[in-house]
């Protein structure tokens, strides 16, 4: 609407809690990685489709720097407030 103040939309595809979640755990793994098989093995999927994790050789999953930049803009932003 003309004259319409409101913040824009958000643009980027939601992260569910539970991808959130695992999404911060594969910060706090590091190096390590998270290993395959694991409960949250469907948003380590998602994650990787949305470019934010990536499975390794081994066949950890591993953070990507897209995944660094999300986790610092929704995660720790989150954990701030």
């Amino acid at each position: 609407m003309p004259g319409d103040d409101r913040v824009a939309m958000w643009n980027e595809p939601y992260l569910e809690t539970c991808c959130r979640s695992a999404l911060h755990r594969l910060t706090l793994v590091g190096p390590h990685g998270r290993p395959p098989g694991l409960k949250d093995g469907p948003c380590l999927n998602r994650l990787t489709a949305m470019g934010l994790a990536q499975p390794r050789d081994d066949g950890r999953f591993e953070i990507t720097d897209a995944g660094r930049e999300r986790h610092a803009s929704e995660i720790l932003k989150r954990q701030a407030a």
